[in-house]
Protein backbone atom coordinates (compact mmCIF):
# COMPACT_ATOMS: atom_id res chain seq x y z
CA UNK A 1 0.00 0.00 0.00
CA UNK A 2 1.22 3.32 -1.06
CA UNK A 3 1.10 5.90 1.88
CA UNK A 4 1.10 10.10 1.37
CA UNK A 5 3.97 10.49 4.12
CA UNK A 6 6.74 7.96 5.15
CA UNK A 7 8.32 9.36 8.36
CA UNK A 8 11.95 7.64 8.25
CA UNK A 9 13.56 7.74 11.75
CA UNK A 10 17.60 7.36 11.87
CA UNK A 11 18.41 4.27 13.71
CA UNK A 12 22.11 4.90 13.36
CA UNK A 13 24.01 3.92 16.27
CA UNK A 14 24.71 7.49 16.61
CA UNK A 15 20.95 8.70 16.59
CA UNK A 16 20.26 5.52 19.07
CA UNK A 17 22.61 6.82 21.19
CA UNK A 18 20.83 10.06 21.07
CA UNK A 19 17.82 8.34 22.18
CA UNK A 20 16.04 7.71 18.61
CA UNK A 21 14.90 4.31 19.72
CA UNK A 22 12.42 6.01 21.75
CA UNK A 23 11.23 8.60 18.88
CA UNK A 24 10.92 5.45 16.46
CA UNK A 25 8.67 4.05 19.04
CA UNK A 26 6.37 7.29 20.10
CA UNK A 27 5.77 7.96 16.28
CA UNK A 28 4.41 4.49 15.73
CA UNK A 29 2.04 5.16 18.55
CA UNK A 30 0.84 8.59 17.42
CA UNK A 31 0.52 7.88 14.34
CA UNK A 32 -1.52 4.57 15.67
CA UNK A 33 -3.65 6.96 17.92
CA UNK A 34 -4.29 9.62 15.31
CA UNK A 35 -5.81 7.00 12.83
CA UNK A 36 -3.14 8.29 10.36
CA UNK A 37 -2.12 4.35 9.53
CA UNK A 38 -3.30 4.68 6.35
CA UNK A 39 -1.35 7.82 5.28
CA UNK A 40 1.64 7.80 7.30
CA UNK A 41 4.25 4.86 7.26
CA UNK A 42 6.70 5.10 9.50
CA UNK A 43 10.16 3.57 8.93
CA UNK A 44 13.35 3.13 10.27
CA UNK A 45 16.61 3.20 8.05
CA UNK A 46 20.54 3.71 8.59
CA UNK A 47 22.97 6.26 9.43
CA UNK A 48 21.78 9.73 7.84
CA UNK A 49 25.18 11.11 8.32
CA UNK A 50 25.23 14.13 10.07
CA UNK A 51 25.16 12.44 13.34
CA UNK A 52 26.18 15.83 15.03
CA UNK A 53 22.34 16.87 14.75
CA UNK A 54 20.60 13.62 15.71
CA UNK A 55 18.56 12.31 16.82
CA UNK A 56 17.19 13.09 13.40
CA UNK A 57 14.11 12.61 11.46
CA UNK A 58 12.59 13.17 7.65
CA UNK A 59 9.61 13.53 6.18
CA UNK A 60 9.16 11.85 2.82
CA UNK A 61 8.30 12.80 -0.30
CA UNK A 62 8.87 16.74 1.14
CA UNK A 63 12.62 15.67 2.18
CA UNK A 64 11.26 17.89 5.48
CA UNK A 65 14.56 17.32 7.47
CA UNK A 66 13.79 17.38 11.29
CA UNK A 67 17.07 17.70 13.60
CA UNK A 68 17.53 17.24 16.82
CA UNK A 69 14.21 15.78 17.90
CA UNK A 70 13.03 14.31 21.17
CA UNK A 71 10.16 12.67 22.26
CA UNK A 72 8.14 15.78 22.85
CA UNK A 73 8.30 16.39 19.87
CA UNK A 74 6.37 13.67 18.60
CA UNK A 75 2.51 14.77 18.77
CA UNK A 76 3.57 17.85 17.12
CA UNK A 77 5.29 16.11 14.09
CA UNK A 78 2.44 13.76 14.13
CA UNK A 79 -0.37 16.91 13.87
CA UNK A 80 1.85 18.19 10.76
CA UNK A 81 0.85 15.17 8.75
CA UNK A 82 -2.89 15.59 8.95
CA UNK A 83 -4.52 17.46 6.18
CA UNK A 84 -4.06 21.24 6.97
CA UNK A 85 -1.05 20.53 9.06
CA UNK A 86 2.11 22.87 9.03
CA UNK A 87 5.46 21.96 9.46
CA UNK A 88 7.56 22.01 12.76
CA UNK A 89 9.77 25.01 11.56
CA UNK A 90 11.36 25.05 15.36
CA UNK A 91 13.46 21.73 14.48
CA UNK A 92 14.77 23.17 10.75
CA UNK A 93 18.32 22.98 10.31
CA UNK A 94 19.57 27.00 10.69
CA UNK A 95 22.63 27.76 8.52
CA UNK A 96 25.28 29.14 10.18
CA UNK A 97 26.27 31.22 7.55
CA UNK A 98 23.21 32.86 6.87
CA UNK A 99 21.54 32.10 10.02
CA UNK A 100 18.71 31.09 7.31
CA UNK A 101 15.81 28.34 8.43
CA UNK A 102 16.64 25.45 5.62
CA UNK A 103 13.51 22.90 5.88
CA UNK A 104 14.51 20.53 2.92
CA UNK A 105 17.19 17.36 3.04
CA UNK A 106 18.57 18.86 0.18
CA UNK A 107 19.02 22.78 0.63
CA UNK A 108 21.47 21.77 3.34
CA UNK A 109 25.00 22.49 2.72
CA UNK A 110 26.40 19.38 4.55
CA UNK A 111 24.20 17.29 2.08
CA UNK A 112 23.81 19.37 -1.27
CA UNK A 113 27.64 19.26 -1.85
CA UNK A 114 28.24 15.65 -1.55
CA UNK A 115 27.82 12.66 -3.85
CA UNK A 116 26.42 10.06 -1.98
CA UNK A 117 26.80 7.06 -4.64
CA UNK A 118 27.58 4.01 -2.03
CA UNK A 119 25.54 5.58 0.74
CA UNK A 120 22.64 6.51 -1.75
CA UNK A 121 20.25 4.19 0.11
CA UNK A 122 21.35 4.76 3.41
CA UNK A 123 19.06 6.93 5.60
CA UNK A 124 16.43 6.12 2.79
CA UNK A 125 15.77 1.95 3.29
CA UNK A 126 14.86 -0.11 5.94
CA UNK A 127 18.23 -2.09 6.81
CA UNK A 128 15.92 -4.97 7.74
CA UNK A 129 13.75 -5.11 5.35
CA UNK A 130 15.00 -7.54 2.23
CA UNK A 131 12.36 -5.62 0.13
CA UNK A 132 13.19 -2.19 0.33
CA UNK A 133 16.32 -3.38 -0.66
CA UNK A 134 15.12 -4.90 -3.78
CA UNK A 135 12.93 -2.32 -4.38
CA UNK A 136 16.06 0.16 -4.60
CA UNK A 137 17.20 -2.17 -7.25
CA UNK A 138 19.27 -4.52 -4.97
CA UNK A 139 19.98 -7.78 -6.34
CA UNK A 140 19.79 -6.74 -9.53
CA UNK A 141 23.55 -7.07 -10.92
CA UNK A 142 23.64 -10.35 -8.86
CA UNK A 143 20.94 -11.68 -11.05
CA UNK A 144 22.72 -9.75 -14.29
CA UNK A 145 26.01 -11.80 -13.32
CA UNK A 146 24.42 -15.35 -12.77
CA UNK A 147 22.15 -15.17 -15.98
CA UNK A 148 25.29 -15.07 -18.79
CA UNK A 149 28.44 -13.22 -17.00
CA UNK A 150 31.21 -15.19 -17.00
CA UNK A 151 33.83 -14.92 -13.64
CA UNK A 152 36.69 -13.44 -16.82
CA UNK A 153 33.80 -10.93 -17.67
CA UNK A 154 32.85 -9.97 -14.05
CA UNK A 155 37.19 -9.28 -13.39
CA UNK A 156 36.90 -7.29 -15.94
CA UNK A 157 34.45 -4.95 -15.46
CA UNK A 158 36.20 -4.34 -11.99
CA UNK A 159 39.33 -4.17 -13.38
CA UNK A 160 38.26 -1.34 -16.20
CA UNK A 161 36.58 0.09 -13.30
CA UNK A 162 39.35 1.59 -11.58
CA UNK A 163 37.91 0.85 -8.37
CA UNK A 164 40.87 0.49 -5.74
CA UNK A 165 40.60 -1.14 -2.29
CA UNK A 166 38.98 1.75 0.13
CA UNK A 167 40.53 0.16 3.13
CA UNK A 168 43.17 2.90 2.58
CA UNK A 169 46.09 1.09 0.55
CA UNK A 170 44.11 1.75 -2.54
CA UNK A 171 45.42 -1.90 -4.49
CA UNK A 172 43.20 -2.04 -7.46
CA UNK A 173 40.64 -4.38 -6.82
CA UNK A 174 40.36 -6.08 -10.39
CA UNK A 175 44.23 -7.03 -9.64
CA UNK A 176 43.39 -8.91 -6.74
CA UNK A 177 40.24 -10.81 -8.16
CA UNK A 178 42.01 -11.59 -10.84
CA UNK A 179 45.27 -13.44 -8.81
CA UNK A 180 43.08 -15.39 -6.68
CA UNK A 181 40.81 -16.20 -9.55
CA UNK A 182 44.28 -17.71 -11.11
CA UNK A 183 45.53 -19.36 -8.12
CA UNK A 184 45.49 -22.87 -7.64
CA UNK A 185 43.39 -25.02 -5.63
CA UNK A 186 39.88 -25.75 -5.74
CA UNK A 187 38.75 -24.35 -1.95
CA UNK A 188 38.91 -20.59 -2.13
CA UNK A 189 37.79 -18.19 0.06
CA UNK A 190 36.39 -14.33 0.54
CA UNK A 191 36.90 -11.93 3.37
CA UNK A 192 35.26 -8.67 4.03
CA UNK A 193 37.61 -6.50 6.52
CA UNK A 194 34.99 -4.84 8.58
CA UNK A 195 37.06 -4.35 11.35
CA UNK A 196 39.85 -2.22 10.16
CA UNK A 197 40.50 1.63 10.98
CA UNK A 198 40.41 2.94 14.55
CA UNK A 199 37.46 2.62 16.92
CA UNK A 200 36.45 5.94 15.76
CA UNK A 201 35.86 5.38 12.10
CA UNK A 202 32.60 4.32 11.52
CA UNK A 203 32.25 4.60 7.71
CA UNK A 204 32.20 0.31 7.44
CA UNK A 205 29.88 0.26 10.36
CA UNK A 206 27.31 2.82 8.67
CA UNK A 207 27.44 1.10 5.11
CA UNK A 208 26.68 -2.63 7.40
CA UNK A 209 24.02 -0.95 9.64
CA UNK A 210 22.59 0.95 6.11
CA UNK A 211 22.28 -1.28 4.01
CA UNK A 212 23.60 -4.85 4.50
CA UNK A 213 22.67 -5.94 1.02
CA UNK A 214 24.99 -4.58 -0.88
CA UNK A 215 27.98 -6.09 0.67
CA UNK A 216 26.39 -9.47 0.73
CA UNK A 217 25.57 -8.95 -2.95
CA UNK A 218 29.12 -7.93 -3.84
CA UNK A 219 30.66 -10.65 -1.43
CA UNK A 220 28.08 -13.11 -3.38
CA UNK A 221 29.28 -11.71 -6.73
CA UNK A 222 33.12 -11.92 -5.73
CA UNK A 223 32.71 -15.84 -4.63
CA UNK A 224 31.47 -16.58 -8.39
CA UNK A 225 34.51 -14.32 -9.82
CA UNK A 226 37.27 -16.02 -8.07
CA UNK A 227 35.45 -20.01 -7.20
CA UNK A 228 34.52 -19.44 -3.89
CA UNK A 229 31.44 -21.25 -1.80
CA UNK A 230 32.37 -19.47 1.84
CA UNK A 231 33.18 -16.23 2.46
CA UNK A 232 33.74 -14.34 5.56
CA UNK A 233 32.31 -10.91 7.15
CA UNK A 234 35.09 -10.33 9.76
CA UNK A 235 33.70 -7.41 12.46
CA UNK A 236 34.73 -6.10 15.34
CA UNK A 237 32.23 -7.37 18.58
CA UNK A 238 32.29 -3.99 19.83
CA UNK A 239 29.75 -2.82 16.85
CA UNK A 240 26.64 -5.19 18.32
CA UNK A 241 23.94 -3.12 15.84
CA UNK A 242 25.93 -3.79 12.67
CA UNK A 243 26.74 -7.52 13.96
CA UNK A 244 22.86 -7.80 14.11
CA UNK A 245 21.71 -6.38 11.16
CA UNK A 246 24.50 -8.45 9.39
CA UNK A 247 22.77 -11.69 10.43
CA UNK A 248 19.23 -10.41 9.93
CA UNK A 249 20.41 -9.97 6.24
CA UNK A 250 22.09 -12.84 5.83
CA UNK A 251 18.87 -15.24 6.98
CA UNK A 252 16.51 -13.29 4.57
CA UNK A 253 19.13 -13.47 1.56
CA UNK A 254 18.80 -16.95 2.07
CA UNK A 255 15.23 -17.55 2.36
CA UNK A 256 14.80 -15.10 -0.64
CA UNK A 257 17.37 -17.53 -2.56
CA UNK A 258 20.18 -15.23 -3.00
CA UNK A 259 22.58 -16.73 -0.39
CA UNK A 260 23.11 -20.21 0.23
CA UNK A 261 23.15 -23.42 -1.69
CA UNK A 262 21.86 -23.19 -5.60
CA UNK A 263 21.42 -19.01 -5.70
CA UNK A 264 18.79 -17.78 -7.91
CA UNK A 265 18.07 -21.78 -9.14
CA UNK A 266 21.82 -21.74 -10.47
CA UNK A 267 24.54 -24.52 -9.90
CA UNK A 268 26.18 -21.73 -7.48
CA UNK A 269 26.41 -22.13 -4.13
CA UNK A 270 27.71 -19.77 -1.97
CA UNK A 271 27.74 -19.25 2.18
CA UNK A 272 28.67 -16.06 4.56
CA UNK A 273 29.43 -16.18 8.52
CA UNK A 274 29.91 -13.63 10.72
CA UNK A 275 33.35 -13.60 12.42
CA UNK A 276 33.55 -11.07 15.35
CA UNK A 277 36.87 -10.22 16.53
CA UNK A 278 38.42 -8.45 19.53
CA UNK A 279 38.56 -4.47 17.95
CA UNK A 280 42.79 -4.96 17.30
CA UNK A 281 43.62 -2.79 15.59
CA UNK A 282 46.65 -4.29 13.83
CA UNK A 283 43.92 -6.84 12.20
CA UNK A 284 43.36 -4.70 9.67
CA UNK A 285 46.57 -5.88 7.93
CA UNK A 286 45.41 -8.94 6.12
CA UNK A 287 47.51 -12.21 7.48
CA UNK A 288 46.84 -10.64 10.92
CA UNK A 289 42.85 -10.87 10.35
CA UNK A 290 43.52 -14.25 8.56
CA UNK A 291 45.53 -16.23 11.59
CA UNK A 292 42.50 -14.24 14.12
CA UNK A 293 39.33 -15.76 12.09
CA UNK A 294 41.75 -19.02 11.83
CA UNK A 295 41.80 -19.28 16.18
CA UNK A 296 45.51 -17.89 16.43
CA UNK A 297 46.70 -14.85 17.65
CA UNK A 298 46.45 -11.82 15.48
CA UNK A 299 49.81 -10.76 14.15
CA UNK A 300 51.22 -10.13 10.72
CA UNK A 301 53.14 -12.59 9.40
CA UNK A 302 56.90 -11.64 8.28
CA UNK A 303 58.07 -10.46 4.90
CA UNK A 304 58.97 -11.98 2.27
CA UNK A 305 55.49 -14.53 2.31
CA UNK A 306 53.12 -15.14 -0.52
CA UNK A 307 49.92 -12.83 -0.96
CA UNK A 308 47.14 -13.94 0.51
CA UNK A 309 45.21 -14.02 -3.01
CA UNK A 310 47.76 -17.83 -3.00
CA UNK A 311 48.21 -18.50 0.14
CA UNK A 312 45.35 -16.85 3.13
CA UNK A 313 42.96 -18.40 5.41
CA UNK A 314 43.74 -22.33 6.15
CA UNK A 315 46.69 -22.10 3.51
CA UNK A 316 43.68 -21.42 0.42
CA UNK A 317 43.34 -18.62 -1.96
CA UNK A 318 41.78 -15.71 -0.11
CA UNK A 319 40.24 -12.78 -1.75
CA UNK A 320 40.48 -10.39 1.17
CA UNK A 321 38.69 -6.80 0.55
CA UNK A 322 36.89 -3.68 2.83
CA UNK A 323 33.39 -3.18 3.45
CA UNK A 324 32.81 -0.27 1.17
CA UNK A 325 35.19 -2.01 -1.81
CA UNK A 326 32.56 -4.89 -2.08
CA UNK A 327 29.76 -2.81 -1.04
CA UNK A 328 30.58 -0.82 -4.58
CA UNK A 329 30.66 -3.83 -6.90
CA UNK A 330 26.56 -4.19 -7.50
CA UNK A 331 26.87 -1.01 -8.77
CA UNK A 332 29.26 -1.35 -11.01
CA UNK A 333 28.14 -4.12 -12.28
CA UNK A 334 24.23 -2.97 -12.68
CA UNK A 335 26.07 0.66 -14.32
CA UNK A 336 29.06 -0.62 -15.76
CA UNK A 337 32.21 0.03 -15.56
CA UNK A 338 32.95 3.25 -17.96
CA UNK A 339 30.02 4.80 -15.14
CA UNK A 340 32.26 4.44 -12.34
CA UNK A 341 35.78 5.15 -14.09
CA UNK A 342 33.50 8.60 -15.23
CA UNK A 343 33.67 9.48 -11.18
CA UNK A 344 36.47 10.73 -9.08
CA UNK A 345 40.06 11.37 -10.99
CA UNK A 346 42.59 9.68 -13.24
CA UNK A 347 44.28 7.44 -10.79
CA UNK A 348 41.64 7.20 -7.77
CA UNK A 349 38.05 6.43 -9.03
CA UNK A 350 34.85 6.68 -7.88
CA UNK A 351 34.12 8.57 -4.46
CA UNK A 352 35.09 8.17 -0.93
CA UNK A 353 33.49 7.53 2.56
CA UNK A 354 35.04 10.09 4.90
CA UNK A 355 34.69 10.90 8.93
CA UNK A 356 34.71 14.45 9.24
CA UNK A 357 35.28 15.77 12.80
CA UNK A 358 37.26 18.32 15.10
CA UNK A 359 36.61 21.52 15.02
CA UNK A 360 34.48 22.18 12.54
CA UNK A 361 30.63 23.44 12.16
CA UNK A 362 29.52 20.39 11.09
CA UNK A 363 30.53 16.94 11.74
CA UNK A 364 29.31 13.68 10.66
CA UNK A 365 29.77 10.79 7.31
CA UNK A 366 30.17 12.32 4.11
CA UNK A 367 30.37 10.68 1.06
CA UNK A 368 32.30 13.24 -1.84
CA UNK A 369 34.25 12.11 -5.38
CA UNK A 370 38.05 11.66 -5.61
CA UNK A 371 39.83 14.48 -6.12
CA UNK A 372 37.42 16.72 -4.15
CA UNK A 373 39.66 19.32 -1.70
CA UNK A 374 40.47 19.35 1.68
CA UNK A 375 39.05 23.04 1.79
CA UNK A 376 36.06 22.02 -0.22
CA UNK A 377 35.25 19.57 2.19
CA UNK A 378 36.21 21.19 5.50
CA UNK A 379 34.78 25.17 4.29
CA UNK A 380 31.69 24.11 2.03
CA UNK A 381 30.77 20.58 3.58
CA UNK A 382 31.47 21.40 6.69
CA UNK A 383 30.86 24.85 7.13
CA UNK A 384 34.55 25.85 8.44
CA UNK A 385 35.86 26.91 11.89
CA UNK A 386 33.56 27.39 14.69
CA UNK A 387 33.38 30.15 16.79
CA UNK A 388 35.54 33.00 14.26
CA UNK A 389 38.83 30.95 14.90
CA UNK A 390 41.36 30.42 12.46
CA UNK A 391 41.94 27.17 10.51
CA UNK A 392 45.30 25.50 11.56
CA UNK A 393 45.49 21.86 10.71
CA UNK A 394 44.64 18.86 9.11
CA UNK A 395 44.82 15.01 9.65
CA UNK A 396 43.65 12.42 7.72
CA UNK A 397 43.49 8.68 7.46
CA UNK A 398 42.99 7.76 11.12
CA UNK A 399 45.10 8.18 14.15
CA UNK A 400 48.15 6.72 11.15
CA UNK A 401 47.00 9.91 9.19
CA UNK A 402 49.64 12.88 8.35
CA UNK A 403 48.42 16.50 9.73
CA UNK A 404 48.61 18.81 7.01
CA UNK A 405 48.94 22.90 7.05
CA UNK A 406 46.85 25.59 5.64
CA UNK A 407 48.92 26.20 2.86
CA UNK A 408 47.56 22.25 1.70
CA UNK A 409 44.50 23.34 2.15
CA UNK A 410 43.73 22.64 -2.18
CA UNK A 411 45.24 19.44 -1.72
CA UNK A 412 43.03 17.03 -4.03
CA UNK A 413 41.47 14.08 -1.48
CA UNK A 414 42.87 10.78 -3.59
CA UNK A 415 45.27 8.09 -2.96
CA UNK A 416 48.48 9.36 -4.71
CA UNK A 417 48.09 13.31 -2.95
CA UNK A 418 47.72 12.56 0.44
CA UNK A 419 50.44 10.01 0.16
CA UNK A 420 52.79 12.84 -1.48
CA UNK A 421 52.20 15.36 1.14
CA UNK A 422 53.42 12.66 3.96
CA UNK A 423 49.67 11.48 5.07
CA UNK A 424 47.89 8.92 3.93
CA UNK A 425 44.16 7.78 3.25
CA UNK A 426 43.65 5.43 5.56
CA UNK A 427 40.82 5.17 7.50
CA UNK A 428 39.45 7.75 6.26
CA UNK A 429 39.23 10.11 9.13
CA UNK A 430 39.14 13.87 8.56
CA UNK A 431 40.25 15.40 12.17
CA UNK A 432 40.23 19.54 11.36
CA UNK A 433 42.22 21.63 13.99
CA UNK A 434 41.55 25.13 14.95
CA UNK A 435 44.67 27.51 16.23
CA UNK A 436 44.09 26.46 19.89
CA UNK A 437 45.41 23.19 19.46
CA UNK A 438 48.80 22.23 20.02
CA UNK A 439 50.53 20.28 17.46
CA UNK A 440 53.08 18.40 19.42
CA UNK A 441 50.09 17.44 21.92
CA UNK A 442 48.14 16.35 19.15
CA UNK A 443 51.06 14.00 17.91
CA UNK A 444 51.33 12.53 21.58
CA UNK A 445 47.75 11.59 21.47
CA UNK A 446 48.06 9.67 17.91
CA UNK A 447 51.33 8.36 18.87
CA UNK A 448 49.61 6.84 22.34
CA UNK A 449 47.02 4.88 20.73
CA UNK A 450 49.20 3.05 17.92
CA UNK A 451 51.94 2.43 20.19
CA UNK A 452 49.41 0.44 22.99
CA UNK A 453 47.78 -1.08 20.07
CA UNK A 454 51.02 -2.37 18.20
CA UNK A 455 51.17 -6.25 18.31
CA UNK A 456 54.73 -5.98 19.66
CA UNK A 457 56.28 -8.59 17.07
CA UNK A 458 58.42 -6.70 15.67
CA UNK A 459 61.36 -4.34 17.74
CA UNK A 460 61.04 -0.99 15.53
CA UNK A 461 56.92 -0.79 16.01
CA UNK A 462 57.41 -2.33 20.02
CA UNK A 463 59.91 -0.50 21.07
CA UNK A 464 60.12 2.73 18.55
CA UNK A 465 56.64 3.86 19.26
CA UNK A 466 57.21 3.79 22.54
CA UNK A 467 60.74 5.85 22.74
CA UNK A 468 58.73 8.36 20.44
CA UNK A 469 55.71 8.40 22.99
CA UNK A 470 57.94 9.14 25.74
CA UNK A 471 60.30 12.05 23.94
CA UNK A 472 56.76 13.60 22.84
CA UNK A 473 55.47 13.18 26.52
CA UNK A 474 58.25 14.91 28.24
CA UNK A 475 58.65 17.65 25.47
CA UNK A 476 54.58 18.46 26.77
CA UNK A 477 55.58 18.23 30.20
CA UNK A 478 58.67 20.88 29.85
CA UNK A 479 60.89 18.48 30.06
CA UNK A 480 62.16 18.16 26.11
CA UNK A 481 65.77 18.67 24.92
CA UNK A 482 67.45 20.45 21.97
CA UNK A 483 68.12 16.93 20.66
CA UNK A 484 65.09 15.27 20.78
CA UNK A 485 63.47 16.88 17.47
CA UNK A 486 66.82 15.39 15.99
CA UNK A 487 66.33 11.80 17.77
CA UNK A 488 62.68 11.99 16.54
CA UNK A 489 63.03 12.15 13.17
CA UNK A 490 65.85 9.14 13.56
CA UNK A 491 63.42 6.88 15.04
CA UNK A 492 60.40 7.96 12.96
CA UNK A 493 61.91 7.23 9.91
CA UNK A 494 63.54 4.00 10.95
CA UNK A 495 60.21 2.44 12.59
CA UNK A 496 58.13 3.80 8.89
CA UNK A 497 61.19 1.63 6.72
CA UNK A 498 61.79 -1.23 8.90
CA UNK A 499 58.22 -2.32 10.55
CA UNK A 500 56.92 -5.21 9.31
CA UNK A 501 53.36 -3.98 8.95
CA UNK A 502 51.14 -1.12 7.76
CA UNK A 503 50.38 -0.38 11.27
CA UNK A 504 54.54 0.23 12.42
CA UNK A 505 55.20 1.66 9.14
CA UNK A 506 52.55 5.06 9.37
CA UNK A 507 52.53 4.75 12.92
CA UNK A 508 55.40 8.18 12.69
CA UNK A 509 53.10 10.07 10.31
CA UNK A 510 51.48 12.80 12.78
CA UNK A 511 55.03 12.67 14.29
CA UNK A 512 56.76 13.53 10.70
CA UNK A 513 54.33 15.88 9.52
CA UNK A 514 54.22 17.84 12.62
CA UNK A 515 57.87 18.52 12.94
CA UNK A 516 58.02 19.11 8.93
CA UNK A 517 54.72 21.52 9.12
CA UNK A 518 55.04 22.92 12.84
CA UNK A 519 58.92 22.70 13.78
CA UNK A 520 58.20 25.83 15.36
CA UNK A 521 55.95 24.48 18.41
CA UNK A 522 58.60 21.74 19.63
CA UNK A 523 61.12 24.80 19.28
CA UNK A 524 58.67 26.62 21.54
CA UNK A 525 58.02 24.10 23.86
CA UNK A 526 61.68 22.39 24.02
CA UNK A 527 63.69 26.26 24.32
CA UNK A 528 61.09 28.05 25.59
CA UNK A 529 59.40 25.68 27.80
CA UNK A 530 56.36 27.27 26.41
CA UNK A 531 53.09 25.85 24.67
CA UNK A 532 51.82 28.57 22.13
CA UNK A 533 48.61 27.10 21.81
CA UNK A 534 48.21 27.10 25.85
CA UNK A 535 47.25 23.45 25.80
CA UNK A 536 50.13 21.67 27.08
CA UNK A 537 50.76 22.61 31.16
CA UNK A 538 54.89 23.58 31.10
CA UNK A 539 56.39 23.62 34.90
CA UNK A 540 56.36 27.66 35.77
CA UNK A 541 59.98 29.45 35.49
Amino acid sequence: MSHKHNIIVCQGTGCISGGSEAILSALQDEVKNNNLEDTVLVKQTGCHGFCQRGPLVVIEPEELFYSHVTPEDIPEIAQSLKDGGKPVERLFYRDTVTDQMLPHYNDIPFYNKQQRTLLKNCGHIDPENIDDYIAAGGYEALKKVLSGMTREQVIDEVKRSGLRGLGGAGFPAGRKWEACYKAEGDVKYVICNADEGDPGAFQDRSVIEGTPHSLLEGMVIAGYAIGAKVGYIYVRAEYPLAVKRLRTAISKAKKNKYLGKKILGTDFTFNIEVFQGAGAFVCGESTALVLSIEGKRGMPKASPRPRTTEVGLWDKPTLLNNVKTLAYIPQIIANGADWFAGIGTEKSKGTVILALTGKVVNNGLIEVPMGITLREIIFGIGGGIPDGKKFKAVQTGGPSGGCLPEHLLDLPVDFDSLNDAGSIMGSGGIVVMDEETCMVDVARYFLDFTQRESCGQCIPCRLGTKQMFDILDDITKGKGQPEDIDMLLEIGEAVAKTSLCALGKTAPNPVLTTLRFFRHEYEAHINEKRCPSGVCHMPES
